[in-house]
């Protein structure tokens, strides 16, 4: 795994953590509109990440389409990641 999808990986997993956590806040805030375009911000950005991300290495998850053979699992798992590149 080069030094660029270690970073890739990373930006995702940033970017899918604030949109998980505004999801959160939006449950019990539901008519804060400026955490809600928060939300929508960071869920438009994670959106278009995973699909260069998924262009260029491969699926994030095993519900995507694959190739023959099943390349789910071709790289380290996500804890084996050596994050202090970025």
């Amino acid at each position: 795994m080069d030094r660029e999808q270690v970073c890739s990986l990373r930006e995702i997993m940033e970017v899918d953590f604030v949109v998980l956590e505004t999801a959160l806040y939006l449950n019990t805030h539901p008519t804060d509109e400026r955490a809600l375009r928060l939300h929508n911000t960071y869920s438009q950005k994670l959106k278009e990440l995973e699909s260069i991300y998924q262009a260029k290495y491969g699926p994030l998850t095993n519900h995507e389409m694959s190739q023959c053979p099943w390349a789910y699992i071709n790289e380290p798992w996500p804890w084996e990641f050596d994050f202090s590149l970025c």
